[in-house]
């Protein structure tokens, strides 16, 4: 049998039972899509069911409110991409009539959806001819055919896309995108692949020549920076607080989070209340103390997040507008979540 066909036969014994498999409708195949970006099927199935049950329709996820949409998708992180699905679910259902392109390049004019989406709606949707190439099938042909070139360089991305086109089955596309995605997760993983229980083992390059642990390569990162958050968390007699949206175009655009004082080392209690930064925001009499001894550190993809949380109490603020009870409305951050699930019962306590 030929690699596709090796592949097609493996994934079809195997084959998960995951809800958007059992769908060619391009909305719900692009959600999923979108979510599993940078996230594992275990991870993304809740979000997946919650977003299809609540906006059925592309039409649905266009009327929503953003805040809804951000406070749902709070969890999984890269909060652009839910901009994103917003944004396109908008252009889908106003300017297309609510039908999604039916072609790979009519799909990747979109926003937020790039080669690989738009290959994968256009495959499993509408059989088009367009392979897939994501992690999975990166490492799955890296290995099979004992390829050095970084992944992630440009050269690379043309080379693989131009071998995993070749090796496509044209006449049942989505089912061998599906399949080549699976064996990639499921077989051929990063870490301790079954290649002893691999059914193209035989033929496999990396395999033969005991490389399969140094591919893919992948060109060097950028360093990751450092930066140091020190969030104001205010208290007020009335139990209200500041709790403000985050503008700019920076991480976490849209969602909210409490006065933030952004330093460039970690400071002490006497140097940030020094700083301008907190007497602008503080004057009047208050009581300061530290939440977290330790920085919490928050380690998103290209910078670390050293974090400290202080805790200022004091009678009245003027911005202090937002209700304690009122705080989970809002979509946050990962970092202000797990903060106030901490915090939350502390402070019914003194109220």
């Amino acid at each position: 049998m030929s690699f596709s066909n090796i592949l097609i036969y493996w994934y079809l014994q195997i084959k998960r039972d995951l809800p958007w498999r059992k769908t060619k409708d391009p909305y719900l195949v692009w959600l999923s899509e979108i979510m599993l970006q940078q996230t594992r099927v275990a991870q993304g199935m809740s979000y997946y069911l919650a977003f299809s049950t609540v906006f059925p329709t592309v039409e649905d996820l266009a009327n929503a409110e953003e805040s809804k949409i951000l406070k749902m998708w709070q969890g999984l992180g890269y909060y652009s991409r839910a901009r994103n699905l917003h944004f396109t679910a908008k252009y889908v259902s106003t300017e297309l009539n609510g039908t999604f392109p039916k072609t790979y390049e009519e799909l990747i004019k979109l926003k937020g959806i790039g080669d690989y989406t738009a290959s994968a709606i256009a495959s499993i949707c509408f059989n088009e001819p367009a392979a897939v190439v994501d992690g999975n099938v990166y490492r799955v042909l890296a290995r099979y055919f004992q390829i050095a070139t970084p992944i992630n360089s440009t050269q690379g991305i043309k080379e693989f896309k131009n071998l995993a086109q070749s090796l496509l089955d044209k006449t049942q596309p989505g089912v061998y995108n599906q399949a080549i995605m699976d064996f990639g997760a499921l077989q051929c993983k990063p870490q301790n692949p079954d290649c002893h229980h691999c059914p193209i083992s035989s033929s496999c390059l990396a395999f033969d020549k005991k490389l399969v642990k140094e591919l893919p390569v992948k060109e060097k990162k950028l360093k990751v920076k450092k930066k140091y958050f020190n969030y104001i968390v205010l208290v007020t007699k009335e139990n209200k607080t500041i709790f403000e949206e985050r503008k700019g175009k920076g991480i976490w655009q849209g969602l909210y989070q409490f006065p933030l004082i952004e330093t460039a080392t970690e400071v002490a209690l006497d140097e940030l209340v020094d700083s301008t930064d907190f007497q602008t925001l503080v004057t009047m009499n208050a009581s300061i103390e530290l939440f977290n001894e330790i920085s919490i550190v928050h380690k998103l993809s290209h910078q670390h997040l050293f974090t400290k949380f202080w805790i200022l109490s004091t009678d009245y603020h003027q911005k202090a507008l937002i209700n304690w009870q009122e705080i989970e409305l809002f979509p946050v951050p990962v970092l202000i979540a797990n903060f106030l699930k901490e915090y939350k019962p502390k402070l019914k306590e003194i109220f």
